[in-house]
């Protein structure tokens, strides 16, 4: 026992009696849009391999060799001894692959946005900040990291931005505009073009988080940044959801990422990551820029969901995406159908808050490309009869 255990106890009581208590349950992935959880195999509705990567056979073959050649760990901080040649490579592969003069490696997507923005910042004291409010959470740590105040805008509202841009900070050394390509709750896309143009016509830095766009959406799964060559200063993304494997870049131009190497604390102190990783990121990125046919099954898919829920009357927001929201709106009843869809073997996980505003807990349902369209249906007629 630990001295503070009281206050633990009470704490997890005041969340559990909000419905929000979460739990730790193991689960492995399968192939066919399958997981294993409990000795069962379910249909997986939660996960995000978006393209079936994470069991791709040249992902774990990419991997095995490259931990056969080069062990099991990196040996230390990328400015130490823990830079290797395969870690420069693949970073002038991802510059490639983004369209972008330089790119650099993080250990996660959280850390990538938690490390970068205090960097950011620092570099440019007093900037202005404006914020989509449904930016990622670990967005949000890295603004408190620094201190900084955002302006937030509506939800993908560009008019609310332009007007916030037109009334606030031009008189500070820059602004800054963050956002997500897309959303990660919701599964809308943000009008990246649009978003470009206003930050041109404001002078205004452009950072785009694309962790659920890379891969999937995009010319060759380059991402939605693809929509406007030029016009993003800072592009983030990870390799853990649609490339199949563990880790996260940021990508722009030579002189800031020389600039992080420098500045971000996040990446400065932190181990880099080990030869398994790095070989299966060059496994997906041999793959991904040809797999056009899956990212098509992918977005049928999800309009074959959005168009059942609808028929169901339940409401999937403004998703376009392989992200597809079902809003149940109260905490126990999206808890209740998650719980009734597990028990006829289908993983469809319940979002509550603090993850999503009161009032909209939902199943976010999340597609794969080793999906059938059985699969959905399956889903969907599971959906009705649970409700």
């Amino acid at each position: 026992m630990s001295r503070l255990d009281s206050f633990f106890a009470a704490a997890l009581g005041r969340i559990e009696s909000a419905g929000q208590r979460r739990i730790l349950r193991a689960a492995s992935l399968e192939k066919g849009g399958r997981v294993m959880r409990d000795g069962r195999a379910l249909l997986d509705f939660s996960s995000n391999d978006y393209l079936g990567l994470a069991r791709h056979p040249r992902l774990v073959e990419r991997a095995r060799k490259w931990t056969q050649a080069h062990g099991t760990g990196s040996g230390a901080s990328r400015l130490v001894t823990g830079t290797s040649e395969a870690h420069l490579a693949l970073e002038r592969r991802i510059a490639g692959f983004k369209h972008a003069e330089a790119a650099l490696l993080f250990a996660s997507g959280w850390q990538a946005n938690a490390a970068v923005i205090p960097a950011l910042l620092a570099a440019v004291p007093g900037a202005a900040v404006f914020t989509d409010r449904l930016i990622h959470a670990s967005m949000h740590a890295g603004l408190a990291i620094s201190g900084t105040r955002q302006h937030r805008f509506r939800h993908n509202d560009l008019d609310h931005l332009e007007e916030l841009l037109a009334g606030k900070g031009a008189d500070t050394p820059a602004r800054l505009i963050l956002t997500e390509s897309v959303f990660s709750m919701d599964g809308d896309r943000a009008d990246i073009a649009r978003l470009a143009a206003i930050a041109a016509r404001h002078d205004a830095f452009l950072f785009v988080d694309e962790a659920h766009a890379t891969g999937v959406l995009g010319p060759g799964g380059a991402g939605l940044s693809a929509e406007a060559p030029g016009g993003i200063d800072l592009i983030m993304g990870t390799f853990s959801k649609a490339l199949g494997g563990f880790g996260a870049y940021v990508a722009g131009s030579r002189v800031m990422i020389d600039y992080l190497v420098n500045a971000a604390s996040g990446f400065i102190f932190t181990t880099a990551p080990p030869p398994a990783v790095l070989g299966a990121i060059d496994a997906a990125l041999d793959l991904v820029p040809g797999m056009n046919a899956e990212r098509a099954h992918l977005a049928a898919l999800g309009e074959r969901l959005r168009s059942g829920l609808a028929a169901l009357g339940i409401d999937h927001g403004a998703s376009s995406t392989q992200i597809v929201p079902a809003m149940i709106g109260g905490e126990q009843a999206a808890l209740d159908l998650s719980r009734a869809l597990e028990e006829r073997r289908v993983l469809a996980s319940a979002i509550r808050p603090p993850t999503v505003p009161p009032g909209t807990s939902r199943l976010r349902l999340a597609l794969r490309a080793t999906h059938a369209e059985s699969d959905v249906d399956t889903l969907l007629n599971l959906i009705e009869g649970c409700r």
